[in-house]
């Protein structure tokens, strides 16, 4: 059992260094994207470097990579003697995919921030509070433009929705949902520092507003 979980979390993590963004954007527009924008190599800086139509998959790539991540266990593991550690485990291995992500293998250790593998996680883990975190997600970018401060406001949500709604009780659970905001936070200080500045970039979602 040890042996399958080391190699569990081992995939985990090789499925978060898939590089969506620099392999599609080398593959098809001959352009890495951590050389332009933000320098992340995720799914926010591929839409504002080479638009929707690369940006679309590598959103969808990376929150599968969470997604896949947190259900390794429920398809490789027997049903476990104890629900906690098994729950403990699927946040482990949701976290290994984010790291991997953050320090992707396949692409010199440089990825992206996380936010959509992050998502993925969600969704494995809670999908009801995803989803409601997609929408306001949703909202504050069709409002603000702001990506960042969608992702901010998101995660905050999250982990409000898991404490204080859903009363989770799974001691993993908690410190899951109390990380993904102070990561979300922690990565995007320059970002908030542009907001403030009123120079961070905006997003649009459907068609930029014509001067």
């Amino acid at each position: 059992m040890l042996i399958t979980g080391l190699a569990l979390l081992v995939i985990a993590y090789l499925l978060g260094s898939i590089p969506s963004a620099v392999w599609i954007g080398k593959a098809f527009y001959n352009t890495d994207v951590r050389e332009f924008g933000s320098g992340n190599a995720g799914a926010t800086n591929t839409f504002r470097v080479l638009g929707k139509t690369a940006g679309i998959p590598v959103l969808a790539i990376d929150a599968l990579k969470g997604w896949f991540a947190v259900m390794l266990p429920v398809w490789n593991l027997s049903a476990p003697d104890s629900p906690v550690l098994f729950e403990n485990f699927r946040v482990l291995c949701g976290a290994a995919a984010v790291f991997g992500h953050i320090f992707p293998l396949f692409a010199g250790f440089r990825g992206g921030k996380g936010i959509a593998t992050l998502l993925g996680v969600a969704v494995g883990m809670q999908p009801i509070a995803a989803l409601f975190c997609i929408a306001l997600f949703t909202l504050v970018l069709l409002l603000t433009h702001y990506v960042s401060l969608g992702s901010i406001l998101a995660s905050l949500f999250y982990a409000t929705f898991i404490i204080w709604i859903e009363r989770a009780h799974h001691d993993a659970t908690i410190i899951f949902a109390v990380t993904i905001p102070l990561l979300v936070i922690l990565t995007h200080v320059k970002n908030i520092q542009r907001m403030i500045k009123g120079k961070e970039s905006r997003t649009y979602l459907i068609n930029k507003r014509q001067k």
